[in-house]
């Protein structure tokens, strides 16, 4: 049976303008709207993300994270 799409949660998200524009792009390419790309990007994380990759990447954004908030 499939799983219903229905909006359960809204919470205020901060995001750079960069990554708002990215998501923005793979929503339209996709098809989708920016809620319902976001929604298949974290029920497939691990299945869309490198997992050796993520762990650098991550480690440059927290390292930036700081002067970005400014």
């Amino acid at each position: 049976m499939p799983k219903r799409f229905r909006l359960t949660r809204r919470f205020p998200v901060s995001m750079t303008e960069d990554g708002y524009r990215r998501l923005k792009r793979f929503a339209k390419e996709a098809g989708l709207d920016e809620g319902e790309a976001l929604s298949f990007l974290f029920e497939h994380f691990d299945s869309v993300t490198d997992a050796d990759n993520l762990g650098h990447r991550l480690r440059l954004f927290n390292s930036e994270l700081d002067a970005r908030k400014r």
